[in-house]
């Protein structure tokens, strides 16, 4: 909507701050494209608030400086992005997620580390939290101490701008994370807010007694029961209670104060002048909350994240955002965007339900849930994108709707207990070490803990020596990587994934971590296992040569970006599954085999309007002839087809 007055309220004010007819008439344009959007957002949230028109003037200034304080080369890199279009969809983007303490150090050592990320094809690091966090209370880094500040650990704000650097030299891509839900409570903020100033205690959610968090309470889950119960801590210091939903050290932003938004939104510009590509928004459903709800997946929560959109578009408009909202497939689709800003919220979403699903799917030998979750997840915008994987830091949630179990003839409770007990090595078949995490014993609910190549059987078989185990292992985690790399959106490789790692029980013995299994997945990197991948033979080469052949064949395959094109097929199999990917009258089909058994599967089964003769298996390198229409695919255990209609 055009609103006269405020169109030259801010264009007078952009008059005497930029050039709007030289150098930044982009900036210019973008800001009055945005603007009504940008007011409305603010608004919504801001307009009971009785300083809300007042800081409404600070919002649009830190939009003007966060552009102002953007470096030349990175405006350069803007206006490329955007002659691309939506230049994250491109199949040629495929990232890895890692620590850099665990990986290899510190950033300068990252940065000498480059060439094993080009050898494999990854062009796309996410860099675990890099800021400054409290060591025996950081919870991986999610507990920032300092969002400015490069913790000591990884070394300086100067080495990772000298990284940056040398990733847009090699054209590759940074993801960093924000963690907007909450701060450390050693914060300068927090500091502030103990000792007492009101000022900062209104950037936090703090009571004078319990009446209010106990109507909290009543309707907020716990996020960790185990280790971190409730959701508010007592603070000594000023004798009052804070809200701490994730940990008692980790404490909730209150973004009802416009002046919390207007802060964060200028680290957000302070991080996309670093050179970050993707900022990958830690926990967007609890930034707001309500008494009498969970507090989560709130309304307000969308506006903030379709308000920080909009000022990103204008300020830093080659950054993308990714929401990490690990929520049901209803939910996340929301966080894409919806009605007026549908494809206008997050431009990434993590697509946790498929991972899930995937997991579910080899423990069972059946696909059937995973096949009913699709056409939910096929409602994502065109225009956005998935972020796929089959590990990350964090647990496997089995939180998907139990309408979809039903309808797979199975029985939810039952079904999930199977589950537990599968991954966690309950059950005397079960090949896979992992472990429970976050278990509710008021509920039963549990997540699953453990990396790929343990959940896959790789650490059992390699302690009994079973050498049919160790390869049946390597193709179980290779049919999950080959699926989540051509399903649609950016693969995001975990690292250690790439040459097998096995679970790494050290965190046992590091206080701060032996509370938390997670750390299990989370290994410390020893480089001499890594140089392995060289050596022929190896379970590190076999794995690392075969992710390097699939990162390859996507990237030839221009069917596969993401242009929301997937269309699952019928294989008439309970352990199969398949999709089809076009694009421009070009076919690209997947065939999957989640079962340890042998199936066969008729050509007749790919669809198409006339029959085709050909068909190229990328996978193996060969060309398949079809001449009656009775041939048949031939799916060894845990096996896969890349076919690209000829």
């Amino acid at each position: 909507m055009y609103d006269y007055p405020l169109h030259q309220q801010i264009n007078n004010y952009l008059k005497n701050q930029t050039e709007i007819a030289g150098e930044d008439n982009l900036f210019y344009t973008r800001f009055l494209a945005n603007l009504s959007a940008i007011h409305t957002l603010y608004h919504d949230l801001y307009r009971q608030h009785p300083k809300g028109p007042q800081k409404f003037q600070e919002l649009v200034d830190t939009i003007i400086s966060g552009y102002k304080n953007r470096p030349v080369p990175l405006r350069e890199k803007d206006f490329q992005k955007a002659q691309q279009g939506q230049w994250f969809l491109s199949n040629q983007i495929t990232g890895m997620s890692l620590y850099v303490d665990r990986f290899c150090g510190d950033l300068e050592t990252l940065a000498d580390k480059l060439d094993h990320f080009e050898k494999l094809g990854v062009n796309l690091l996410h860099l675990m939290p890099l800021f400054e966090s409290p060591e025996l209370e950081s919870d991986g880094g999610y507990a920032v101490s300092n969002f400015r500040k490069i913790d000591a650990r990884f070394g300086t704000l100067q080495d990772l701008q000298e990284l940056q650097r040398q990733l847009m030299e090699k054209k590759m891509f940074l993801m960093t994370d924000i963690v907007l839900n909450h701060t450390s409570h050693l914060h300068a903020w927090a500091r502030k807010a103990k000792a007492g100033d009101t000022h900062y205690q209104d950037y936090f959610y703090f009571f004078d007694d319990r009446t209010l968090p106990d109507e909290y309470d009543r309707s907020m889950p716990e996020i960790f029961p185990e280790s971190a119960p409730g959701n508010f801590s007592y603070v000594a210091e000023c004798n009052k209670w804070v809200m701490t939903v994730f940990h008692k050290y980790q404490w909730d932003l209150n973004y009802t104060n416009p002046q919390v938004l207007i802060e964060m939104l200028d680290i957000v510009f302070f991080y996309a002048n670093l050179g970050v590509d993707i900022l990958r928004i830690d926990a967007p459903a609890f930034v707001w909350k309500r008494p009498g709800t969970a507090s989560q997946n709130l309304p307000e929560a969308h506006t903030i994240l379709r308000l920080l959109k909009q000022c990103v578009q204008v300020a830093s408009p080659g950054m993308a955002l990714l929401g990490e909202a690990i929520v049901a497939p209803a939910e996340i689709m929301k966080y894409f965007g919806t009605g007026y800003y549908r494809a206008h919220e997050c431009d990434f979403a993590y697509n946790a339900t498929q991972m899930a699903l995937q997991w579910d799917a080899l423990a069972t030998g059946d696909t059937r849930i995973m096949l009913a979750a699709q056409p939910e997840l096929m409602l994502k915008p065109e225009g956005t994108s998935w972020i796929t994987y089959t590990r990350c830091h964090d647990d496997i949630g089995l939180g998907y709707d139990d309408s979809m179990i039903v309808q797979a003839g199975f029985q939810p409770c039952a079904h999930r207990e199977f589950l537990k007990n599968y991954y966690a090595g309950l059950l005397p078949d079960s090949p896979a070490r992992g472990a429970l995490f976050a278990y509710n014993p008021k509920t039963g609910d549990a997540r699953i803990s453990g990396s790929l190549a343990s959940l896959c059987g790789l650490e059992k078989a390699l302690e009994q020596n079973d050498i049919a185990g160790i390869d049946l292992s390597i193709q179980k985690m290779l049919l999950m990587q080959a699926m989540s790399f051509f399903i649609g959106g950016v693969p995001m490789l975990f690292y250690g994934d790439e040459a097998a790692f096995t679970n790494d029980y050290g965190y046992l013995d590091i206080p701060g971590k032996s509370y938390d299994n997670r750390w299990m997945h989370r290994p410390l990197i020893d480089w001499k296992k890594m140089e392995k991948i060289d050596e022929s033979g190896t379970v590190e080469n076999q794995v690392f040569s075969c992710l390097k052949k699939l990162i390859s064949i996507r990237k030839k395959l221009p069917m596969l970006s993401d242009h929301s094109n997937i269309t699952w097929m019928n294989t008439r199999s309970a352990e199969t599954a398949g999709f089809v990917r076009t694009w421009q009258a070009k076919n690209f089909y997947g065939f999957f085999n989640f079962s340890g058994r042998t199936i066969e599967l008729p050509v007749s089964t790919i669809p198409g309007d006339t029959p085709l003769t050909r068909y190229y298996d990328h996978w193996r390198g060969q060309t398949i002839y079809v001449a009656t229409g009775d041939e048949k695919l031939v799916l060894a255990p845990y096996d896969f087809y890349l076919l690209e209609a000829e």
